[in-house]
């Protein structure tokens, strides 16, 4: 059952790029301070923020970096219904130059609209290390879970190649997955991510995760499903897929 829950919990992590970030509150000690934050995830799978040094959340942090994300599955009539993910964890900012730069070429793929905030606006690069995880599935789903991150096998090089691939010669295999998922057509797709699990469409300024039939485990697994997605005439699993 730990397995499952942990998979879902996963999809969740993937699909949702924003949460609630608490943190200890320094001027007013004893409360909990609450946050809305974008995120994405970095190359081990865990939450990679980008985030003001004059916040007040991050004044929290530097002072006790014990924190938690909440993240809900947005739309949903009955908000207790539905999946919600609460990652404890340790906080801490990025301050070598390799992890930067890391971060950075990944995070702004996601959310370009911040492209350099952290050369210009005084923004650094947050990671949040995972203690445990809480996943509540829906009524009575209830899980305590130590492991829920996955490392990404394609980040770096091989993930930029790809996604630089599809964008710049499939761009009608994006419009078909588009089409299949039900998603926004008001603007070009454009690829932005892969995953061992799925890969993540940006249209306009919202970002949307979709499942692979089946786990990938090498660039070439990634091109048979995307290529059997691309023939295909519905999707074949329910696509997941969230704005």
């Amino acid at each position: 059952m730990s397995v499952k829950a942990g998979k879902h919990a996963r999809e969740l992590l993937l699909k949702e790029y924003r949460g609630v970030l608490s943190t200890h509150s320094k001027a007013m000690p004893g409360f909990p301070f609450g946050s809305v934050v974008p995120y994405c995830l970095d190359a081990d799978g865990c939450p990679l923020l980008l985030i003001s040094r004059i916040a007040q959340h991050t004044h929290n942090l530097m002072q006790d970096n014990k924190c938690s994300l909440l993240v809900g599955e947005r739309g949903a009539e009955d908000v207790q219904a539905v999946g919600r993910l609460t990652l404890l964890a340790h906080a801490h900012v990025l301050q070598e130059t390799p992890q930067i730069e890391a971060a950075a070429a990944r995070y702004y793929r996601y959310f370009p609209e911040s492209r350099d905030f952290h050369q210009v606006h005084d923004f650094d690069f947050w990671r949040l290390e995972p203690v445990r995880w809480r996943f509540i599935g829906g009524f009575g789903a209830i899980h305590w879970l130590d492991q829920v991150a996955l490392g990404n096998p394609f980040a770096g090089e091989a993930e930029l190649s790809m996604v630089e691939h599809m964008n710049s010669d499939h761009a009608s295999a994006l419009a078909h997955y588009v089409e299949l998922a039900g998603l926004p057509t008001h603007a070009p797709a454009q690829l932005v991510g892969i995953d061992a699990e799925g890969f993540h469409l940006r249209i306009g300024q919202s970002l949307y995760w979709l499942n692979f039939p089946t786990s990938c485990n090498s660039p070439l697994d990634v091109r048979q499903a995307l290529v059997s997605l691309a023939r295909a005439v519905v999707w074949p699993t329910d696509g997941q897929a969230s704005a």
